[in-house]
């Protein structure tokens, strides 16, 4: 795909085009609804199976961790193969994996699913920026990015709150069970819906694989976007897991309620990603960055810092917060997929996964040593401490996110 299309003549979506947006935004909702269930529904997890912050911590960095070494060993083979052959190849291992996760009657054997469902969970994001980046011009993706990305939103309104309605009926089995059904939907359609996607096998110089790989790995401006990568994923990865814990002990949000404040908060986001996506086109996207990068500090501060308040006052300061965190998301990840060059897409997006992986998976670990409870239902303390944290790393987070700016501006000037 031409990297140099003016955002002014850039064509617009074909059909076949807004097919492959729909089925990506599709399957990119059962791969965050698979890990951000685990978020509301970890009350439930750590009361029924007796697990401690710290064991929390650990399921949810158990992901992260097996997802990033998957990243890993498949980045040198990721340019290597038909990139929808690779795709279902790995959506099926995460289909099995939350296969198990809702068979799991323990912490050991819920422990060991999401180890498998990251092995193959954690790569299908890189594979899904590789396609966008090969079907999409530079000036379409920042769009694209806004409809993939609101899978985060209809995860919030449909599948969060059906999750923890079909828990308070069936238990906290059901939410699996419902993404594996979805999942099986998606990947019949895509086995006859999309064409092979294989064009970069005709620009591949490395035969060695992992001499692919270290060609990736070694090239300075690869190892900034990696850098930005790994940052910006942190803060989600450390307040997220305690999320659902927070309100229920600390803001006293009933159970019955927390589906209303996924739910409202999904609705805002996904009315405010298609619009972040279409200025991402339009507007510097460092700009746009370091405005949400703003917005997301303060509102990070005030939320770890709340008392009991009214439930509306908690769905609007969710709504604000996931505002700021998508104004960064969006323009920082389409700024990272235009860096690399064709022949090395498919190895630069699966190692910049991993990292990110491994970075969240160390957040997540990190929360857990940082948040501490008394009792199952007594309030979380040091999630204040928590929120400083994220916040120096978002500000920290900038000074990548402007290198790689600085990068992708100089290479379509070139």
């Amino acid at each position: 795909m031409d990297e140099t299309i003016p955002s002014q003549i850039a064509p617009p979506f074909t059909g076949y085009q807004k097919l492959v947006i729909a089925l990506l935004a599709l399957l990119q909702f059962t791969i965050v609804l698979d890990f951000m269930v685990l978020a509301p529904l970890g009350d439930f997890l750590m009361k029924s199976l007796s697990i401690t912050p710290k064991g929390f911590g650990l399921v949810v960095s158990s992901y992260a961790f097996s997802a990033g070494a998957s990243g890993i060993l498949a980045a040198g083979f990721a340019d290597k193969f038909d990139r929808k052959k690779l795709l279902l190849f790995f959506y099926t291992g995460f289909i099995v994996g939350t296969l198990c996760c809702a068979m799991s009657t323990t912490y050991e054997m819920l422990l060991g699913a999401r180890i498998v469902t990251g092995l193959f969970g954690g790569v299908i994001g890189a594979i899904s920026m590789t396609i966008i980046t090969d079907l999409f011009a530079v000036h379409q993706r920042g769009r694209v990015m806004g409809f993939v990305q609101m899978a985060l939103a209809a995860s919030q309104i449909l599948g969060i709150p059906i999750g923890l309605y079909l828990a308070n009926i069936w238990g906290w089995h059901a939410a699996f069970y419902m993404i594996v059904i979805v999942a099986i939907g998606i990947a019949i359609t895509i086995i006859f819906k999309v064409k092979p996607i294989d064009q970069h096998l005709a620009v591949q110089s490395d035969k060695n694989a992992f001499l692919h790989l270290w060609h990736a790995v070694s090239n300075p401006s690869y190892q900034t976007g990696f850098l930005a990568t790994a940052f910006l994923s942190v803060g989600g990865f450390m307040l997220m897991p305690f999320g659902s814990a927070f309100l229920i002990n600390n803001i006293n949000i009933s159970q019955a309620e927390l589906p209303m404040v996924f739910m409202f908060t999904g609705m805002g986001s996904i009315v405010m990603m298609p619009l972040i996506g279409k200025l991402s086109d339009k507007m510097d996207k460092f700009l746009i960055f370091s405005a949400g990068s703003l917005l997301a500090v303060v509102m990070i501060l005030i939320y770890t810092n709340l008392t009991p308040i009214p439930l509306w006052q908690v769905v609007v300061l969710n709504m604000v917060l996931f505002m700021g965190m998508m104004s960064r998301m969006i323009p920082a990840t389409t700024l990272t997929m235009s860096i690399p060059d064709q022949k090395d897409r498919g190895a630069f997006m699966s190692v910049n996964s991993s990292l990110q992986q491994v970075a969240g998976g160390i957040a997540a670990l990190c929360a857990g040593l940082i948040v501490t409870q008394e009792t199952k239902s007594s309030p979380l303390q040091h999630y204040n401490t928590l929120g400083i944290v994220v916040s120096v790393l978002v500000i920290f987070c900038g000074f990548f996110v402007y290198r790689v700016n600085v990068m992708v501006k100089k290479k379509g000037q070139a």
